[in-house]
């Protein structure tokens, strides 16, 4: 039997090599969108916060593969990856960001009307009070979650409950996608030992502890079926069943 984990390249270097030459030997974001990945990039000490390129790539091959054309992002930013799931999704299609920060959210709505993007709506406020006021004319076909780790086991909680078989209204449709970056948290969820450390800031160790609650969570609903990829900081991919 293979083992999980196949040392692939002899190197760092090599391994690094391998990662560009994957994204290059991807379909490319259209211009705007790399643009303005490059600006914040320069010109923003938080630009952290952003996901890279490449798993937008990903991101966008998920949706367009899937033919999503509602998405629901938890966690908006400065606007892009919301740019990045509209771009993907169509004109015809439409996203939905909740974001809690008012600054992030003006700027996103500034950097939408520039490129002309027009199929994204903002709702600034705290998510686990906006989710449940959300009433969508249709239910969602993807939900990406990319906000504070401490909130992403209530998050799911919600869209379940939102969403309940044979319901009317429900947010999400039977077979969609939950989408929830950094599940890794640069592998810390996985070291035993790193909930003790006295070291590690208060902040970090309760969304460690959130996040393997939040994993554990989607692996053992009977309502998805759970995929957690270790690619970048780790995307639990959770597809709802019912």
């Amino acid at each position: 039997m293979k083992d999980n984990c196949v040392p692939l390249y002899t190197s760092h270097q090599l391994g690094k090599t391998v990662s560009n030459y994957a994204e290059q030997h991807s379909t490319a974001l259209p211009k705007y969108l790399t643009d303005y990945h490059a600006d914040i990039s320069a010109n923003r000490s938080d630009s952290n916060y952003m996901s890279s390129l490449f798993q937008s790539q990903y991101h966008t091959f998920l949706a367009k593969s899937t033919g999503a054309k509602r998405v629901l992002e938890i966690g908006v930013y400065v606007g892009f990856s919301a740019l990045v799931w509209a771009d993907a999704v169509g004109p015809d299609g439409l996203v939905t960001g909740l974001e809690f920060e008012p600054e992030y959210a003006e700027l996103s709505k500034k950097v939408f009307k520039a490129n002309n993007v027009k199929n994204i709506d903002i709702v600034v406020g705290p998510a686990a009070e906006t989710i449940p006021k959300l009433n969508p004319s249709e239910p969602y076909d993807l939900v990406f979650m990319d906000a504070d780790k401490t909130g992403y086991p209530g998050y799911l909680k919600q869209l379940l409950e939102l969403s309940k078989p044979g319901s009317t209204n429900r947010l999400l449709r039977p077979g969609a996608l939950i989408v929830s970056d950094n599940v890794l948290r640069r592998g810390m969820v996985v070291v035993d030992n790193a909930v003790s450390d006295d070291g590690l800031p208060a902040d970090q160790l309760d969304s460690i502890l959130a996040v393997r609650e939040f994993n554990e969570m989607a692996l053992k609903s009977s309502r998805l079926e759970t995929f957690l990829l270790p690619l970048w900081d780790g995307i639990n991919l959770s597809r709802l069943v019912d």
